[in-house]
């Protein structure tokens, strides 16, 4: 196990560099210059202008910039912002918890109504419940993540004034509750959909059988052999799922006005702030490497067949 983690680890170094290397690649060849940004409307001053470049070391080439960005990211520095000279470390230590804590109550709702919605589903595999269930996800599915949120912005919110249309407070986990559902509902219906398709499968299965034949508990069944056998693609699922949660806060954050990474990313993508976008994410893609990781261990103990070397 610890060889197999060693060298999990050492395959995500270059996939970080390679990352971080084609997100700093697209945010430096975006138009415009964000150094003169900062005068708005009225004409720049050249000798300004280039001193500023040089204090950022704008004007070096872009491998120069990227290995500089680099040796800085190793010492935890992510470099300053070119609108305030704010270190971008900050900007993200004040919006990452937001976001996390946003996307960790959708994670858990597409796990909790996913699996259990799947199970309902798979094991009436063809009755009444298993045509509800497909045809919600389905409907689900179709609907643009935006609409949803709309939606449930003015039905909640402006007719019926059970939630606040907007949070006013991104630290209270009631205010988030409808933007972390809104957030979860894609990834609920995939869910649903996985583990649907995977207990319908299982329970033909050999051992199914013979747990039947064997007369043991129904309960016991589902729980020990056919849920347990049918959560392996449904983890990878949810694995991978952790970033793309963190990645589709930017619009549920922008509709419900949370103050997270989204927010942040839109602004510096506003204001053309390449080092935030580039800290951003780079912290999104070590939190998808580390789910990566913990998904593939995560499979020893649904399957004890699966053994690494």
């Amino acid at each position: 196990m610890g060889r197999y983690v060693a060298r999990r680890l050492l395959q995500m170094i270059p996939v970080f560099i390679g990352t971080t290397l084609l997100i700093f690649l697209m945010v430096n060849v975006l138009p415009g210059d964000p150094v003169r940004a900062l005068w708005g409307d009225k004409p720049p001053d050249p000798a300004q202008v280039a001193q500023l470049k040089h204090d950022r070391g704008l004007d070096l080439p872009l491998w120069q910039q990227y290995l500089h960005y680099m040796g800085g990211l190793l010492k935890g520095d992510f470099g300053n912002t070119i609108a305030g000279n704010r270190p971008v470390l900050d900007e993200i230590t004040q919006a990452f918890p937001v976001s996390m804590r946003l996307a960790s109550m959708a994670w858990t709702f597409e796990l909790i109504v996913g699996i259990t919605l799947g199970v309902l589903a798979g094991i009436r595999r063809g009755r009444f419940v298993d045509n509800t269930v497909t045809l919600f996800t389905l409907l689900v599915i179709s609907v643009p993540i935006f609409v949803i949120g709309l939606l449930c912005q003015l039905f909640f919110g402006n007719e019926l004034g059970w939630i606040t249309p907007t949070v006013q407070d991104s630290e209270n986990m009631g205010q988030l509750m409808v933007p972390a559902i809104v957030l979860g509902m894609v990834g609920l219906a995939y869910v649903a959909r996985l583990t649907r398709t995977s207990i319908a499968e299982n329970r033909s299965a050999d051992y199914m059988r013979t747990a039947v034949a064997k007369g043991l508990p129904r309960q016991r069944i589902v729980t020990r052999h056919l849920l347990r056998n049918s959560l392996i693609p449904v983890v990878t699922y949810l694995g991978t799922d952790i970033g793309t949660l963190m990645g589709g806060a930017v619009i549920t954050e922008g509709i419900f006005n949370v103050t997270g990474v989204g927010n942040l990313l839109f602004t510096a993508l506003a204001h053309r702030e390449g080092s935030v976008i580039v800290g951003v994410v780079t912290v999104l893609v070590l939190v998808y490497l580390a789910a990566s990781l913990i998904v593939d261990l995560l499979y020893a103990v649904l399957d004890p067949r699966i053994r690494y070397a």
